[in-house]
């Protein structure tokens, strides 16, 4: 496997291959990450993994600086994933210059759920996404579906910027106990971490009411607030969505089920298909 920091080797890497696939990730990787590799590697002639905490889509507020970058520690995992390439610019070789020029997705997807929370969030992810899909030269790219919204938002970018890259979206990797994997449950104490269980069992009685014939969607999510308010989290959403673009759902919709909540200081997200 070869790591690469600088455009320049990148390309010099990547010169004999016509089909990348490539899985950009933030790093601090876990089996999530690796399972979204394994999922890469069929599908392009060489496997490339991009590592890159992108400023862009921190708010002032948030870990941008705290964030956890264990690189030799990733580029393990990576080489015994089968990875072929590692692309691990510094902040001045992905951003030469001041990053003027920024993508901007439609308020109706980007604006609502995460986007609410998070202004600005998805604009810093599409920018650095089609950034590094240039960089690479990608014709396949893997992203998982915990972060579901962002998956829709780059499909999307993908398609109407008519570039020639497949966006395939990879399930959910869950710990045994049913915790969505996540590079910021490494921020959870240990008593915090059983706690968490709480998200997803809370989608879970959603999924199976709303398989069981509820169609009292607003009164669902009302319950799933309250109930993770009184077991002691900060809630900033529990939504039942359409699949296709995220809106208000109506009958015969194909739904999911999104939410995010903070247990402690740590801000969790998870999201179930109906």
């Amino acid at each position: 496997m070869h790591v690469v920091h600088t455009l320049a080797e990148l390309r010099e890497q990547l010169q004999p291959y016509r089909h990348p696939a490539v899985v950009p990730t933030m790093g601090n990787l876990h089996d999530g990450h690796i399972s979204l590799v394994e999922r890469a590697k069929p599908l392009g002639d060489v496997t490339v993994a991009t590592i890159f905490v992108n400023r862009l889509q921190f708010a002032p507020n948030e870990d941008f600086d705290s964030y956890p970058r264990t690189l030799e520690a990733d580029c393990d995992r990576l080489a015994a994933a089968g990875c072929d390439v590692v692309f691990a610019p510094k902040e001045s070789e992905l951003y030469a210059q001041p990053q003027t020029f920024k993508v901007h997705p439609p308020a109706a997807l980007a604006d609502i759920l995460e986007g609410h929370f998070r202004p600005g969030f998805f604009t810093g992810v599409c920018t650095v996404v089609m950034k590094l899909l240039a960089c690479t030269q990608a014709r396949t790219a893997v992203f998982g579906k915990k972060d579901y919204q962002q998956l829709m938002v780059i499909r999307q970018m993908v398609q109407q910027f008519a570039m020639p890259v497949d966006i395939v979206g990879v399930e959910t990797r869950r710990t045994a106990e049913g915790l969505a994997m996540s590079s910021r449950n490494g921020y959870l104490s240990e008593s915090q971490r059983e706690k968490a269980l709480l998200l997803s069992a809370t989608l879970r009685n959603i999924v199976s009411a709303l398989r069981g014939g509820s169609t009292d969607v607003a009164t669902l999510e009302a319950g799933a607030m309250n109930a993770l308010q009184s077991a002691g989290w900060q809630p900033d959403y529990v939504a039942v969505c359409r699949q296709s673009d995220l809106q208000t759902p109506q009958t015969g919709d194909t739904l999911v089920v999104l939410a995010a909540a903070r247990v402690g200081t740590t801000r969790l997200i998870d999201n179930m298909e109906v």
